[in-house]
């Protein structure tokens, strides 16, 4: 997941592949302060997915623009088929 904070709008912009694999890039309107950022990517991907606010959750890069996270119960196939949704849009 690339993270764009004070982005304007919260979105998911699509799916991206370069030589480190394939991501979702997505935009928040909070900026990066008190982890508000973090937050409000993981409400955002928790809508997108279908579950509750708490089961989604940044799992590494807390600070930096790339992050990975965790959506609790997904599994690996769930995931895969999300992201697909979103690389067939761009």
């Amino acid at each position: 997941m690339r993270l764009t904070p004070s982005g304007g709008a919260d979105r998911i912009d699509g799916a991206v592949r370069d030589e480190s694999g394939l991501y979702l890039k997505a935009r928040v309107r909070v900026a990066p302060e008190n982890n508000e950022a973090n937050r409000a990517l993981e409400a955002l991907i928790a809508k997108a997915f279908g579950v509750a606010k708490s089961k989604v959750s940044v799992a590494r890069g807390h600070t930096a623009r790339i992050k990975v996270l965790e959506i609790e119960g997904a599994s690996e196939a769930e995931v895969a088929a999300f992201v697909a949704r979103f690389q067939e849009q761009t």
